[in-house]
């Protein structure tokens, strides 16, 4: 996901117009498409609406049943651009197209109350932390705006007590200290989204289009721990 405050950085340094789209390949691929003359303000971290003859709905992971506007949930698409399915693997087809034709994709988002959808993580990304669902992408986001940080990622990190709590691996471009990160981190976010952890990098595992590896960041986590 494209947070609003590194939208805007790269609207500014480059001075071009930033927009999102989505889609997935099962969806041909496009879905959703963002316009500025869609709406009067400026929803950068918006991917837009959904394209014409697309239906989309939200469901809560959990209970299976539509969020209204605002609240998070799944998204599930259907329309014309879905495919039929995995070729010779229908186990595959029946986990991701359900008997409606609704396509589950795996990531969370909300629409807001103008009809513009956001994108937050993926489902199996997110961070249980005492039953609250954390999204590591969103706490991605707002650290990245923070003045000494150049990049980060954020994981679960198995807790006793809670669960999981947010790890954040940061690579700094100016001084700063975990307490001062964590405590900034505190002021503008509700108390489970609170980062706990925080480990210093030279730079975070990506793939060559760009994603953050949080597997890796996962695995070692979970290796260190066990030692």
């Amino acid at each position: 996901p494209l947070g609003q405050a590194l939208a805007d950085e790269v609207k500014n340094r480059l001075h071009c117009r930033v927009v999102q789209g989505y889609g997935l390949t099962e969806t041909s691929p496009v879905t959703h498409v963002y316009n500025q003359t869609m709406t009067d303000a400026e929803k950068l971290a918006s991917i837009g609406p959904a394209v014409p003859n697309t239906e989309v709905m939200l469901v809560d992971p959990a209970s299976g049943e539509p969020v209204s506007h605002n609240e998070r949930g799944e998204l599930w698409i259907r329309g014309p651009q879905v495919m039929k399915g995995y070729l010779n693997n229908p186990d595959a087809t029946d986990a991701t197209i359900d008997e409606e034709g609704w396509l589950h994709t795996g990531d969370i988002g909300y629409i807001d109350d103008e009809g513009f959808f956001y994108i937050v993580d993926r489902l199996k990304e997110l961070i249980k932390y005492k039953g609250f669902q954390v999204a590591p992408a969103e706490l991605e986001a707002l650290l990245l705006s923070h003045p000494a940080i150049a990049d980060v990622a954020v994981i679960p990190s198995p807790d006793e007590e809670a669960g999981e709590v947010p790890k954040a691996f940061v690579v700094l471009k100016a001084e700063a200290t975990a307490e001062s990160i964590m405590e900034w981190v505190g002021e503008r976010v509700s108390p489970q989204k609170k980062v706990r952890r925080i480990e210093f990098v030279s730079e975070v595992p990506k793939s060559l289009s760009g994603k953050i590896l949080r597997r890796v960041l996962v695995e070692q986590e979970r290796a260190r721990l066990s030692n």
